[in-house]
């Protein structure tokens, strides 16, 4: 008698000291976890995972059954039964202990839970009682599917995942609902030491121990012996996809993730379980990645090899030291590290990782350097090299030898109807450099930026047809200041010229004089208005594009010039969705009355009409004029610095750019559906060498991209708006067409602006009447009216 009061003084003893300072455990029943964010491609396919830990939550109500069935079989079979802790087990445990065995466990599911949210892992008698005491008292607090469903979605699963879903996806690339028994089992089997489980690296432990949850589930009558036979006998295929099916994008995912935390913070971003639907085309994106690298590297190759990585006195030894050798962090996967072995007139031997010899012919050497007669002109034994299998014209494959390029640059690719970026690539390498020279290099765009000061110009009056004298211009910039006096690329002067050809041919002196005549102050404010340069100072310089820019800005105004002067914004996501399924962000902000969904009660059709969808974009400038632009834009693929082009035999259009000393090459261009903005340059800015400009930098990547990017499309012709009237003109002197003129071209007009008798042309004395047109001086013309003729102001 006496004994057993003792022993129920010392059991309440023991409750009462160890329950001194428990955790609240009360927090628990709201408890919400933090939940991994997903971003998702535009076909569906995951883009990125932002998160510390990876978690997907899945309310209790929605596992499979076989789910909870299989880690109760393996975890704790009585999870039903107890109240907390499972004294039977704890018995066991016990004697184990008391023999010299290291700590055993015996924790139920509820114990498990009071640790992982409550306590530390230390292994200790004083945390084993206190973690008992509170399993105890949350189990009067809480139901046993509450319980269960924070055990389930809490449970580290290796490979950072949390969470049986997240699990799911990483181990099997699959949803819990379309988990195989045999792939339950696995997932239910690591919770034990998902280290030791790893099924590539401990495939057999793993297979073992699956084998022995798959056992359990058949014992607790959760499957029949022959489901358990057969479950036994499937492999253990562990792809570890951290998304197997993940699109590649990751300057884009970068981009995603800053405007996520700028729009939630770092708390939502990598716990708030957010689904971000962006608006990545992953075809598109593997196009803009690889046209870019293929571009910086044709450029790199025009000027040499800069030599081997590094040079090894001695080869002694060289398949573990070329094992070891570190490779440089933006060297491409698909290429591959080497040691020269040995060197002839006629090949090199090399050695790579794997230990293979392998030879490289003089032949696929000559790009390196000027007059090579042998492969000892550009390789020695001991050069530690890269190298990568190029497939001939014939499909054949030989070895060739490869350099990262100095050359950086960038592509964007946007979708001008919606504003939509569907590709980005923001540089050779992101594991090189994170910086994304899509949105975040502001360079000089050069001539890129001319449509804007013609567009400036056409607002003023002017027409494609007006003649601009290509003459020498010279500026007084001031009191102990050089004169400014701009050159055209040629060096040359070509006199009186249409403004389209002011733009197709990049003339700076047009372009330099008509930005004088029509106003800076005026080409800065449409400048702003299409978010080219949104503080462009009102210098004359910047008519030439000497304003600073991004490559995403400027690619954006040209697509509000595509688009009939809509205003754009560019954007990376279409929508975001809460943990919960909730939409709280639509790109799409259009007003839709009888549009049902989205907090809206869904609206039954019954044969009714499509809701007609207002279009409330902001109209930047008139629709004529930016089709004239788009049809200037388009002889410069027809007949300008873009023509290497044409060949592609389709609607496209666009404007390079060079800066002084070719610093930069860009090229900004466009089918009807799509725009493709390029930007090429160094880091660090220096010139990119006699000739290169952005015809021969640019262009051909802009080219590659449209090539792939519109296989297999019906050729669109661009779309004309109301209101213009094609007129065929005298392409060298914008005055209408007349039998036996060779160079004939339709030209966009308004009406009222076609060409007449009268020829007017711009020159230093402004707007004057040519001599040729009937001998009439320009002070006989009243400025101060509208005028029409060829390219008079209207």
């Amino acid at each position: 008698m006496l004994a057993g009061i003792a022993g129920v003084c010392a059991l309440i003893f023991v409750i009462s000291y160890y329950s001194k300072d428990l955790p609240d455990y009360s927090q628990l029943k709201d408890y919400k976890p933090p939940v991994v964010t997903r971003a998702y491609a535009g076909d569906g396919r995951l883009l990125a995972e932002f998160a510390q830990e990876k978690r997907i939550f899945v309310p209790i109500e929605e596992m499979p059954a076989l789910v909870k069935q299989a880690f109760i079989s393996a975890e704790d079979q009585n999870f039903y039964e107890h109240e907390g802790v499972d004294f039977i087990a704890v018995a066991g445990a016990a004697v184990s202990n008391l023999r010299g065995q290291s700590l055993r466990g015996a924790s139920t599911i509820t114990q498990q839970v009071a640790k992982n949210f409550l306590l530390t892992n230390e292994r200790t008698y004083t945390r084993k009682i206190r973690e008992a005491i509170l399993a105890m008292r949350m189990e009067r607090a809480m139901s046993k599917d509450r319980l269960l469903e924070l055990y389930l979605n809490q449970i580290y699963m290796g490979q950072r995942a949390y969470g049986v879903a997240a699990a799911g996806l990483i181990y099997f690339n699959k949803s819990l609902e379309e988990l195989e028994i045999q792939e339950i089992a696995y997932l239910a089997a690591l919770p034990k030491a998902p280290n030791n489980y790893h099924p590539v690296r401990h495939a057999a432990a793993a297979i073992e121990r699956r084998d022995w949850v798959i056992d359990r589930m058949a014992e607790e009558g959760y499957i029949t012996e022959s489901q358990a036979e057969l479950a036994k006998l499937k492999p253990l295929i562990g792809d570890l996809q951290d998304a197997a099916a993940a699109i590649d994008a990751p300057y884009f995912a970068e981009e995603v993730r800053r405007e996520l935390i700028k729009r939630y913070g770092d708390d939502s971003l990598y716990g708030g379980g957010l689904v971000v639907r962006t608006s990545v085309d992953p075809k598109l994106q593997r196009i803009a990645e690889r046209v870019l690298r293929e571009g910086l590297v044709d450029y790199d190759r025009r000027h040499g090899y800069r030599g081997a990585l590094t040079n090894w006195d001695s080869t002694d030894n060289w398949q573990e030291k070329i094992k070891e050798y570190p490779a440089p962090a933006s060297m491409l996967s698909d290429w591959f590290l080497a040691v020269v072995l040995d060197v002839n007139a006629d090949e090199a031997t090399i050695g790579l990782q794997d230990g293979r010899r392998e030879t490289l012919k003089r032949e696929y050497l000559t790009w390196t350097k000027s007059g090579v007669t042998s492969v000892r002109d550009v390789l020695r034994t001991g050069d530690v090299i890269m190298i990568d299998l190029v497939t001939l014209e014939d499909g054949s494959k030989v070895w060739g030898l490869r350099q990262i390029p100095e050359l950086n640059g960038a592509i964007v690719v946007i979708d001008p109807h919606t504003g939509r970026v569907l590709a980005m690539q923001g540089g050779w390498s992101f594991n090189e450099s994170e910086f994304n020279r899509v949105t975040q290099a502001k360079r000089q765009p050069g001539s890129a930026f001319k449509p804007f000061v013609y567009l400036t110009a056409l607002e003023k009056g002017f027409t494609p047809a007006t003649l601009v004298l290509d003459a020498p211009f010279v500026i007084d910039q001031g009191p102990g200041l050089a004169k400014w006096r701009p050159q055209n690329y040629s060096n040359e002067y070509y006199g009186p010229t249409p403004i389209r050809v002011g733009i197709e041919k990049s003339r700076n002196l047009m372009t330099v004089r008509l930005a004088d005549y029509v106003g800076m102050d005026a080409i800065s404010e449409l400048s702003r208005r299409f978010g080219v340069i949104e503080n462009l100072p009102p210098l004359l310089a910047n008519s030439l594009g000497s304003g600073e820019t991004t490559l995403l800005d400027i690619t954006t105004g040209y697509a509000q010039l595509l688009n009939g002067g809509k205003k754009l914004t560019p954007t990376m996501i279409d929508r975001i969705q809460d943990r919960r399924g909730q939409t709280i962000f639509t790109y799409d902000q259009r007003p839709c009355e009888h549009c049902g969904g989205e907090g809206r009660e869904l609206v039954e059709w019954n044969n009714q009409a499509v809701p007609q969808i207002p279009d409330v974009r902001e109209q930047l400038a008139d629709p004529r004029m930016t089709y004239q632009i788009v049809s200037i834009l388009e002889g410069v693929v027809e007949r300008g610095t873009g023509v290497r082009i044409r060949e592609l035999n389709r609607p496209l259009a666009g404007k390079t750019g060079t800066t002084n000393d070719s610093k930069d090459a860009w090229f900004i261009g466009f089918s009807p559906d799509l725009v493709v903005g390029v930007y090429t340059g160094f880091d660090e800015p220096r010139s990119l060498g006699r000739k290169e400009t952005g015809s021969s930098v640019a262009v051909p990547i802009f080219k590659a991209f449209m090539e792939e990017a519109l296989k297999d499309t019906p050729a669109i012709p661009f779309r004309i708006p109301p209101g213009i009237k094609q007129v065929l003109i005298d392409a060298n002197d914008g005055t209408r067409a007349q039998p036996g003129d060779e160079k004939v071209i339709w030209e966009a007009f308004l009406p009222g602006t076609e060409p007449t008798d009268k020829v007017y042309i711009l020159d230093g004395n402004g707007i004057s009447l040519m001599p040729s047109a009937g001998g009439m001086s320009g002070g006989e013309i009243d400025t101060n009216r509208p005028i029409v003729g060829t390219g008079g102001l209207y």
